[in-house]
């Protein structure tokens, strides 16, 4: 039996109304449930399917926690490549300062041009004749003078600072020394090839062939790269890089001059014959002669070898003393 009452026919209409509008309500959220149930269900079973390698499933790693998960670390370079690293660092500093390439190719052709043709008519008579003997020994002048620059950028990048960082690094210990050493033997072997050039451009003929020419030069870089040792520690040494140039310029004078370079020792005086005879450069020259000339015996070579064996294990570990040593 229906009210007649109006308020109370609002009333009812009013209550049924909720009554579907709560219904509605209900329905749309088990709806919106189970699409969201579903849409879960999908995207799980498209991940599961998107981490499977070869029909296996691939465990999902979250993104941050396999950027900071650990891994195994690299292997250390050894000794050799952090030796080559530090000598193409020497090469580098050529690339970007092209001037320090002027030593090694404007000494080598003053230095020729000007003996071959001071010397050559007082000395032999002859300028041919006479650059037959003095090539070999202008080429191991040439190159040792160039030896002195090592001590000299040492002693500038140990002013700079740069040496302290050196020593920082977890690497081999002489690898800043010996990097610099191999890097400078490319400028030596550059000097080399000027100065040979230039040589056979002059009328230069090397009895030994190319083998006994590339001997030759082989065993003066040898040579100078165990007597760069020496510079090396007077650049660790000397308080500045004009002072390493000084005494190492006092060292290579009596060496190279008062030598076989020039001139035969049978015209010398006698207590220069004497000096000469156990001058190590006199003996160089005398094997890399022997070498370009066809004519070495193995004692020259050897003798050579043998004392740039003894330099080296000599001043190499009194090197390293001095640059573990410094502060």
């Amino acid at each position: 039996m229906t009210s007649q009452d109006p308020s109370g026919a609002v009333s009812g209409t009013g209550t049924a109304d909720a009554r579907s509008s709560a219904g509605s309500n209900a329905t749309s959220g088990v709806r919106t449930s189970v699409t969201s149930t579903a849409t879960s269900a999908a995207t799980s079973t498209v991940t599961r399917e998107r981490h499977r390698v070869d029909g296996v499933p691939v465990p999902e790693l979250n993104p941050l926690r396999a950027a900071i998960a650990p891994r195994e670390s690299p292997r250390p370079p050894g000794a050799l490549a952090n030796a080559l690293t530090f000598g193409w660092r020497a090469l580098l500093k050529i690339k970007h300062v092209p001037e320090q390439l002027f030593d090694v190719t404007l000494t080598p052709i003053i230095f020729t041009l000007m003996f071959t043709y001071l010397f050559g008519g007082a000395i032999a008579g002859d300028v041919q004749a006479y650059l037959q003997y003095l090539l070999p020994g202008i080429l191991v002048q040439t190159v040792l003078i160039i030896t002195v620059y090592t001590g000299f950028t040492m002693n500038t990048d140990i002013t700079k600072g740069v040496f302290d960082r050196f020593r920082s690094l977890p690497v081999w210990r002489p690898a800043p020394i010996v990097g610099a050493l191999l890097g400078d033997t490319v400028r030596y072997t550059i000097a080399s090839v000027i100065t040979l050039g230039l040589g056979f451009l002059l009328g230069f003929r090397a009895g030994g062939g190319v083998v006994g020419v590339v001997l030759g030069v082989a065993l003066l870089l040898v040579f100078a790269f165990s007597l760069s040792w020496i510079f090396t520690a007077l650049g660790l040494v000397m308080r500045s890089p004009n002072a390493v140039m000084g005494t190492s310029m006092m060292v290579l004078m009596p060496l190279t001059f008062a030598s076989n370079i020039f001139a035969d020792p049978a015209t010398m005086p006698d207590f220069l014959q004497t000096w000469v005879g156990i001058n190590p450069v006199s003996h160089l020259v005398t094997a890399i002669r022997g070498l370009m000339a066809g004519t070495a015996t193995f004692g020259q070579v050897s003798w050579v070898l043998v004392a740039s064996a003894v330099l080296t294990a000599v001043c190499a570990p009194i090197t390293m003393r001095l640059y573990r040593t410094r502060s």
